[in-house]
């Protein structure tokens, strides 16, 4: 199952993102994309979960739970083909 992540701190990393989806299984990927608005960043990431129990479980606990100061957003990836495009990807693995 695909996850989007978004209202994520600029600060934050693949390493931290990874560790955080690994209470719920297996990460299969991570990509962390940075983008350019009007001189302010937009942070949000697509995280692989390997079943899509494990992926559902993710967005239960992790939805609207604070990370870094920010109240994070957890959903199922509606575009599977964005979440695996390479362009502005900061971060894979």
């Amino acid at each position: 199952m695909n996850l989007y992540i978004g209202n994520l701190s600029f600060k934050v990393d693949k390493e931290l993102l990874r560790e955080l989806f690994e209470q719920f299984g297996i990460v299969k990927s991570v990509k962390l994309v940075v983008e350019r608005q009007e001189g302010r960043k937009k942070v949000y990431a697509f995280v692989e979960m390997q079943d899509d129990t494990a992926g559902q479980l993710a967005c239960d606990r992790l939805n609207e739970s604070t990370l870094m100061g920010r109240n994070l957003v957890v959903s199922k990836a509606k575009n599977p083909f964005y979440a695996k495009m390479p362009f502005r990807t900061v971060e894979q693995g």
